[in-house]
């Protein structure tokens, strides 16, 4: 008796918290991509110092790279604000943070698990592990991915045959 009325108790608690899914999904795109977004218009704005800046860091084609980087922060992070193609996005940007922690902090990098404060204190690491949420889990319901998705499906062919031809 007990357990049945501890499993109906968790059973809603576990639904009722569902229901904050997309709101927080919501909430990490537009909270951590705005700063992306940001990051990426500082870059494009000011070029020169980050191709420079991927000179010395030895990163082959230091100007591509810049504007690749520049573009994808910029152009990306606002896609994944307003949840478009988000989970590709997300990709992108999740390797280029692994790229930027390899490059610029590969002493961070390294202390994944020998010194989790340093890795976590890093610059990439918000826009890499948001980016790995948003990879996960998807944009939530609360994106145009999702309406792109309810606009777009096609309709379910076996429910409307089986509603013409009754057995």
């Amino acid at each position: 008796m007990p357990s049945k009325f501890i499993h109906r108790a968790y059973t809603l608690f576990v639904a009722s918290a569902n229901y904050l899914r997309s709101p927080l999904l919501l909430g990490i795109r537009v909270y951590f991509f705005w700063q992306l977004f940001q990051t990426g218009m500082g870059k494009l704005g000011n070029i020169a110092k980050v191709t420079q800046f991927f000179s010395s860091l030895g990163i082959p084609f230091p100007g591509l790279n810049a504007w690749f980087v520049g573009s994808l922060e910029c152009f990306g992070g606002a896609l994944l604000i307003v949840g478009l193609f988000s989970r590709p996005v997300a990709l992108m940007v999740f390797i280029s943070m692994t790229v930027a922690y390899v490059t610029a902090d590969m002493e961070a990098f390294s202390s994944f698990v020998s010194d989790p404060d340093k890795f976590v204190k890093a610059d990439p690491f918000v826009f890499w592990f948001a980016a790995l949420i948003v990879l996960a889990f998807g944009p939530g319901l609360i994106s145009l991915d999702a309406l792109g998705k309810s606009i777009f499906r096609k309709p379910d062919l076996t429910s409307t045959a089986s509603s013409r031809n009754p057995r």
